[in-house]
């Protein structure tokens, strides 16, 4: 199965949450969606979601979420990108081209303005969860594969450089610490 399928029933499952729900409510609302399903049907979803993970996993989007959430640890990063796959296809897809780009998300705003987490980590399970729910059996442990790609040696640099920073994330960089004087 590819990506599609899981950009469907995200999509799905957003149609019916307010526009700011939060991404384990997007979770939830795939677990009720996928629990109806064939055990086969929610297994064949684990690959796909599996590659949203893996291919969000970069350096310049790890110090996005390091801005955005005050820090990111590798579960933090994980949850950060469980968090921007259920904002859906468009938004995943133009902060992959542009991580910068996350300045002009009304969740990143408003992360901004109150300290808020931008956390989704109940979409890093969602499958694994639902399988287990509706056959009472874990996830088998062949239900995807693929490791993490290497990250960008480029960005090996400490986050907490404010100067780098505002050079490789300058829109988010001000948006959490304000413009340079």
């Amino acid at each position: 199965m590819h990506t599609n399928a899981a950009w469907q029933l995200i999509d799905e499952a957003r149609a019916d949450l307010p526009v700011h729900a939060d991404a384990d409510d997007v979770a939830t609302r795939m677990k009720a969606l996928l629990t109806p399903r064939e055990p086969a049907d929610i297994l064949a979803l684990a690959q796909p979601l599996w590659d949203l993970f893996t291919n969000s996993y970069r350096v310049d989007l790890w110090a996005a979420a390091y801005l955005i959430n005050g820090g990111a640890s590798d579960d933090g990063f994980d949850y950060f990108r469980g968090w921007l796959i259920a904002q859906g296809r468009t938004t995943y897809e133009q902060v992959l081209a542009s991580p910068d780009g996350l300045a002009d998300h009304p969740a990143v705003i408003h992360a901004a303005a109150t300290g808020e987490d931008l956390w989704g980590e109940a979409m890093i399970s969602v499958v694994w969860d639902t399988y287990e729910t509706v056959t009472g059996k874990a996830l088998p442990d062949d239900a995807y594969t693929g490791t993490y790609p290497d990250l960008d040696s480029d960005w090996d640099f400490d986050f907490d450089d404010d100067a780098e920073m505002r050079h490789r994330l300058p829109r988010l960089t001000a948006l959490f610490h304000g413009n340079q004087t």
